[in-house]
């Protein structure tokens, strides 16, 4: 007909198409383009924080905040498509730590002063992020990075002594190559729980929209890091206050654990982490040490990885001691070797043993508390829940707390682990909170 009209399509040429990055252009924050060489244009309040400091004047606890979110967001390196984001929490310990361990390595109270200090800074790092609830990489760097540093000391400063043969340097060699296969399997999903009405979604896409629900400033990291490092996240005062609500469709109008923030039901055990903002099936603790949480899924992982790690660690110290100190015992020359500090080359590897020492430390402490817990079929979240509330049953000085909830005996409660992610575990009845 004359007076009708064909209604006119759109050609692609016409829609508004986004012009491609360059591998220096970036989108910033405030979802503006930028460029790698503009780092240092136009903050003020780098310039506002510089002229407070040049006056002696206070600074304000928000302008550090801003200005350390500024230094984040444009420290980045050219990449294909964009330049890419790097966590300024991973780079400390690449350079610190050589350089720590190499000025303790001068002097004997040089490196009491270094070995002492460095726990110490670690915690006050844990506590700060602890207390604004971020992820941060910055305790899984210096673990991968401790790591590595000390093959190459041993490679480069032991080795060449001569006591150690082809058949320890590859004992040696494969426990390290293991340590890092347990912590990519720990590194896994530890079981996070999804909304059923955002089943078509990706896992990391639900994560993220978790994070985002948590407040723009948040860091976001991997999708999962105590000195004593993965079981200080623990009483935290501000946790999700869940409203429990009755199931009218159960017979024994048993209440569900309903979780406010993720919008779901959690089975039992389960628990919302608030460092990875999802729910956690069977959650023991958020570890800084592997920047996940430690749930149903990755536990045995995490086990063995702790395992993993302490046989290669004690072999690694007994080869090195061995070598710098040869008419001692081992525990003797740990603690009495004279004339290790002749030599600079002697002087550093003692110097690395005594780090790895109280790393080593640090991990069979959670080493030993991991297996407690497993034994009276705990996690280290419902221990401390328990000691909040008062409702479990102390043993050797606080050691062993037994909830007596799920405890089944020895064998059941390491048979129930050692199954666990294998076949979905049905808990009794009594068992649902």
């Amino acid at each position: 007909m004359k007076g009708s009209v064909k209604p006119v399509k759109k050609t692609k040429a016409e829609e508004p198409e986004l012009e491609p990055l360059c591998c220096c252009e970036y989108i910033d924050r405030n979802g503006e383009k930028n460029h790698v060489a503009a780092c240092l244009c136009d903050c003020q309040d780098l310039d506002e924080g510089c002229d407070r400091w040049i006056t002696c004047k206070s600074m304000q606890p928000e302008t550090c905040e801003k200005i350390m979110d500024t230094i984040s967001d444009r420290l980045r390196i050219p990449w294909l498509r964009g330049a890419k984001k790097v966590n300024i929490s991973i780079l400390p310990p690449l350079f610190l730590l050589p350089v720590f361990l190499r000025v303790a390595s001068w002097h004997f109270l040089l490196g009491v002063v270094v070995l002492t200090s460095l726990p110490m800074l670690a915690l006050w790092y844990y506590y700060l992020t602890h207390r604004r609830k971020e992820q941060t990489l910055f305790f899984l760097s210096l673990g991968l990075f401790s790591l590595g540093y000390m093959y190459y000391v041993f490679l480069q400063e032991v080795v060449p002594k001569g006591r150690v043969g082809p058949t320890r340097l590859a004992l040696l060699t494969c426990g390290l190559l293991l340590i890092l296969f347990a912590l990519y399997r720990a590194k896994k999903n530890p079981g996070y729980l999804r909304n059923p009405a955002h089943n078509d979604r990706a896992l990391s896409g639900s994560q993220v929209e978790c994070l985002n629900r948590k407040g723009p400033e948040k860091t976001k990291g991997f999708p999962s890091a105590d000195l004593s490092g993965s079981l200080n996240n623990r009483a935290p005062k501000d946790e999700t206050k869940d409203s429990p609500r009755t199931s009218a469709g159960s017979p024994a109008k048993g209440k569900e654990d309903w979780c406010t923030k993720c919008q779901l039901v959690r089975p039992a055990r389960a628990w919302h982490c608030r460092i990875c903002g999802i729910c956690v099936r069977r959650m023991d603790h958020h570890c800084v040490w592997i920047n996940s949480c430690v749930g149903e899924s990755n536990h045995q992982a995490f086990i063995l990885a702790l395992l993993v790690f302490l046989l290669t660690s004690v072999y690694g110290i007994t080869l090195t001691l061995d070598t710098i100190c040869t008419d001692r015992s081992v525990f003797t020359a740990l603690f009495y070797c004279p004339g290790v500090y002749a030599d600079y080359s002697s002087a550093l590897c003692f110097t690395c043993v005594w780090y790895s020492v109280i790393i080593t430390g640090s991990m069979a402490y959670i080493f030993l508390i991991q297996l407690i817990n497993i034994s009276y079929n705990v996690t280290e979240r419902e221990v401390q829940q328990a000691l909040r509330q008062k409702t479990g049953r102390r043993l050797l000085c606080g050691l062993i707390v037994d909830t007596g909830q799920y405890n089944r005996g020895f064998l059941r409660n390491w048979h129930q682990f050692s199954t666990l992610g294998v076949h979905p575990f049905h808990h009794p009845a009594e068992d649902i909170v």
